[in-house]
């Protein structure tokens, strides 16, 4: 399987992930705290980067958990079908909400989990005035919390993917994971920037609510191109 596990399919697959609006609006939000906060726009980007660090670690720990448990328990195959199928039904949720944006049954967060973030960036705040050092690290903690969060929104590419490797060799699997996840920061780490050099979240925010239907729409026909290709190949 790894072998029709190209790079492409890789790389598409993690940028399909990251470009989810859930994803660009919890950056976007947190920037605006961030800015707010750090008044120092060089600390601002450290406390975007080390966010964004520790998703990276996050999503990749947990994608090795997950790959690690469905290769080692002798339930690869099920496992497989199963990242199939949410592929394909996932797919089918992003497309309606191209035509029919938020209503009926959407990918999105678990609930309350804004209200936790808000509250999260709110002692990132208070860190800020009296403890610097610690507002970093409530920076780190949200890149750990947001992943998990999101993951109802987020995580049929990365499920998918997982359920390709393995039907390859175990040892294949983790530079590929390793790319994918660098893949997946990427466009987080240019949201940070664009930031840094000028543009207000607001200006991003009103361009991620102007495309977000279009995201959907990409995002929708991916997985279910990519659902489709993991039963043809098996079949």
């Amino acid at each position: 399987m790894v072998e029709q596990l190209t790079l492409g399919i890789i790389i598409a697959a993690a940028l399909a992930d990251s470009i989810n609006p859930c994803v660009f609006g919890v950056l976007i939000f947190l920037l605006a705290y961030m800015t707010r906060v750090f008044k120092n726009t060089a600390r601002m980007l450290l406390a975007g980067l080390i966010y964004i660090t520790f998703v990276y670690i996050t999503y990749f720990l947990m994608g090795i958990g997950i790959f690690t448990l469905a290769y080692t328990a002798g339930f690869a195959k099920p496992f497989y079908w199963f990242a199939a199928s949410v592929a394909i039904i996932a797919g089918l949720f992003e497309v309606k909400d191209y035509f029919w944006y938020g209503k009926g049954f959407s990918l999105q967060m678990i609930p309350g989990a804004a209200e936790r973030i808000k509250k999260y960036s709110i002692a990132m705040e208070r860190m800020e005035t009296k403890h610097p050092a610690l507002s970093l690290a409530v920076a780190a903690f949200l890149g750990i919390f947001v992943v998990f969060v999101e993951l109802p929104c987020t995580g049929a590419p990365y499920l998918a993917i997982l359920g390709m490797l393995t039907k390859g060799q175990y040892g294949e699997g983790i530079p590929l994971l390793l790319l994918y996840n660098l893949v997946f920061i990427l466009p987080l780490i240019v949201i940070v920037g664009f930031v840094y050099f000028g543009y207000t979240s607001k200006m991003l925010e009103k361009w991620r609510k102007e495309h977000r239907g279009l995201m959907r729409l990409a995002i929708g026909l991916f997985l279910l191109a990519l659902g489709a290709y993991m039963i043809w190949v098996v079949i």
